[in-house]
């Protein structure tokens, strides 16, 4: 097995744990550079390098940096390594970022240029359904289809509604810790509402609605205040769930739901 069989063999195995780092490939190289074309290397988000090789001193700073800020916004970018004199006659200087690519300079002996693309490999987004009601089901199938991984809470006389999911929980108990994205939906229909509304308002998500009426929703947040949830937990609730889609059938509803979920994701929520 080579080098980039073992690198690749690093990348797919991580992927399968869900783990988070940035890959880094060099696809361009102009004049002597120490890594050439299509060198990669897996980055972890503490900065070190697990596998592979995109050359020395050079490139290693600005690389580093541009992983460190792909991670915290899950976009891709490509940065240039050049001589200062190089980046001067592209009308650039050190820092500069233009149509997604960032410009550094490189200081080594060897004066070539590098492009690396950076990008950073996150754990699926998790859509989290808590309940299995005709609702629950519809969103759990729908999710799986549209690249979310779909964790199931649930008591165990009621996961039999569900087919394949990613993870199943018996009752309502949500990990605390999950670095992946976590879109939370309450669809109990009346069978621990409170249970389930109180573990997920407990830990820290993107989104969390609850599918019900907005009388409903009213009274069962009065109750968790009166049971000492804080106010700003509960306005993180949205309720009734969903985008005004006029849906009425569960399905209707599931498409409501999760398009405010991408909504959320994509940072193009409307908030009312």
């Amino acid at each position: 097995m080579n080098r980039a069989d073992d690198i690749l063999d690093n990348i797919s195995s991580r992927k399968s744990a869900g783990e988070t780092f940035v890959l880094a490939t060099v696809v361009r190289t102009v004049a002597a550079t120490a890594a050439k074309a299509g060198a990669k290397a897996v980055i972890l988000p503490d900065g070190s390098i697990s596998q592979g090789w995109i050359g020395g001193g050079c490139a290693r700073a600005a690389v580093l940096k541009a992983a460190k800020d792909a991670l915290a916004d899950g976009q891709s970018r490509l940065v240039s390594v050049a001589p200062e004199d190089v980046l001067e006659g592209q009308g650039h200087k050190a820092g500069d970022e233009q149509g997604g690519v960032r410009f550094a300079k490189n200081m080594c002996p060897s004066q070539g240029t590098m492009d690396i693309f950076v990008e950073p490999v996150l754990p699926r987004p998790q859509v989290v359904i808590c309940g299995a009601s005709p609702v629950a089901v519809a969103i759990a199938d729908l999710a799986g289809r549209i690249g979310f991984a779909v964790t199931v809470c649930a008591p165990a006389a009621e996961q039999a509604a569900f087919a394949e999911v990613e993870r199943r929980i018996e009752g309502f108990a949500l990990p605390v810790d999950d670095v992946a994205h976590r879109y939370v939906v309450v669809s109990t229909q009346g069978r621990g509402d409170e249970a389930a509304l109180l573990a997920a308002l407990a830990v820290d998500v993107d989104y969390i609605a609850f599918v019900g009426s907005r009388k409903k929703a009213e009274a069962l947040k009065a109750a968790l205040a009166a049971r000492g949830v804080a106010a700003a937990c509960l306005a993180k609730l949205k309720a009734p769930a969903g985008l005004d889609l006029g849906a009425i059938t569960p399905d209707e509803i599931a498409v409501s739901i999760l398009a405010e979920i991408v909504a959320v994701r994509r940072g193009k929520a409307r908030h009312s």
